[in-house]
C-alpha cells in the first residue's frame, strides 16, 4: 500500500512537471514569435516621433523667421521712447508756452515717436543685415571658387561667418543655418534662397537670389555669375558707407543748428525773463508767434534729415 502511494505520487509528479515544462515551452515559442512585432511596432513608434519632432522643428523655424520689412517694438522700448519723447516735448511745452497744460498736452505727442523710431530700428536693421551679406557673399563665391558643392559652400559660409561675427545672434549667421537646415530636411536651396530675400527686403538679396535662381535652372556658370553679384554689391555697399561717412559731419552739424535756438530762448528765459516776458501772454499775439517759430525749426529739422538721407 505503500509503495503504490509512493508510485502514485511519483506518477503525478512526472506528469505536473512534464505540464509545467510544456506550458514554458509554449510562453518561449510565443516570446519568440511576438519579439519581431514588438521591435516593428517600436521601430514605427520611433520613426513618428522622429517625423513629429522634424516637423515641430521645421514648424518652429518657420514661425521665428525674421521679417526685416517690419520692427516690433518690446513693451520696455516702447516705454522707453515714449518716456523720453514725451520729456522732450515737455520741456519744448514749457520753453515755448510756459504753460503746464500745454507742456502737458505737448508731451502726449510721445505716444506717437515709438512708431517713428521702429521705422528707424527697422532701417538700421536693414543696413546690418546688407554689410553681413556682403561677407557672406564673398565668402560663398571664394567656396564656389574653391571647387565645392552649392550644399558644401553654404555650411562653409556658416563656419566664416562664425569667425568674422563671434555672436551666434547675428542675423546673416541665423540666416543662412536656416537654409542649410531647410536643404538637409529636403527643400531646395532655390526655394530657401527665395524665403530669405523675400523677408529681407533688400534690392540687393533680391537681386542675388533672382540671379542665383535664374543660373541654377538655366545652368550658367554659377561660379562668375555670384563672383560677379559679389563685386557689384560690394561696390555698391562701399559707396554707401562712403557717403555716409562724408554725411556724418553735415548731420551732426544740422542737429546742432536745431539744437541752438532753444538754447538761445532758454538763455533769455532764464537770464531776462522781461524781454520774452511778453511772447508767452495768452492775451496777445505771443504764444501764436512762438508756435510760428517752433513748426520752423521743426519743418527744417525734418527737412535736413530729408536731405541728407541719400540713397545708391
Amino acid at each position: 500500500m505503500n509503495l503504490d502511494m509512493i508510485l502514485v505520487f511519483l506518477l503525478v509528479g512526472i506528469i505536473i512537471t512534464y505540464i509545467m515544462t510544456v506550458r514554458k515551452r509554449k510562453k518561449k515559442e510565443n516570446r519568440t514569435d511576438e519579439t519581431p512585432k514588438v521591435q516593428s511596432a517600436f521601430e514605427k513608434r520611433a520613426q513618428e516621433i522622429k517625423r513629429e519632432s522634424d516637423r515641430r522643428r521645421i514648424k518652429q523655424v518657420e514661425t521665428h523667421l525674421i521679417d526685416y520689412s517690419s520692427y516690433s517694438l518690446k513693451v520696455k522700448e516702447f516705454i522707453f521712447y515714449a518716456v523720453i519723447a514725451g520729456a522732450v516735448f515737455f520741456i519744448l511745452g514749457e520753453l515755448f508756452y510756459e504753460s503746464m497744460l500745454v507742456a502737458t498736452i505737448l508731451s502726449l505727442l510721445g505716444l506717437v515717436f515709438p512708431k517713428i523710431q521702429k521705422k528707424r530700428l527697422r532701417d538700421k536693421r536693414k543696413d546690418k543685415l546688407n554689410l553681413q551679406f556682403k561677407e557672406a557673399i564673398a565668402s560663398l563665391s571664394s567656396s564656389l571658387a574653391a571647387g565645392r558643392s552649392i550644399e558644401n559652400s553654404f555650411i562653409e559660409v556658416v563656419n566664416d561667418l562664425r569667425l568674422l561675427y563671434p555672436d551666434p545672434n547675428t542675423y546673416i549667421i541665423q540666416e543662412f543655418e536656416i537654409i542649410n537646415r531647410r536643404v538637409e530636411n529636403g527643400e531646395t536651396v532655390e526655394r530657401a534662397i527665395q524665403d530669405f530675400a523675400t523677408r529681407s527686403d533688400s534690392e540687393d538679396i533680391m537681386n542675388f537670389s533672382d540671379v542665383f535662381i535664374t543660373c541654377k535652372r538655366t545652368g550658367g556658370n554659377l561660379v562668375e555669375v555670384i563672383r560677379r553679384t559679389s563685386d557689384v554689391i560690394s561696390e555698391k555697399i562701399d559707396i554707401q558707407q562712403e557717403v555716409q561717412v562724408m554725411v556724418a559731419q553735415k548731420r551732426f552739424e544740422s542737429r546742432i543748428l536745431a539744437i541752438m535756438p532753444l538754447a538761445m530762448i532758454a538763455l533769455l528765459k532764464y537770464t531776462s525773463g522781461d524781454y520774452l516776458a511778453p511772447m508767452y501772454d495768452w492775451s496777445h499775439m505771443g504764444p501764436v508767434i512762438m508756435t510760428f517759430c517752433l513748426g520752423i525749426l521743426v519743418f527744417s529739422f525734418w527737412l535736413t534729415q530729408r536731405i541728407m538721407n541719400i540713397k545708391v
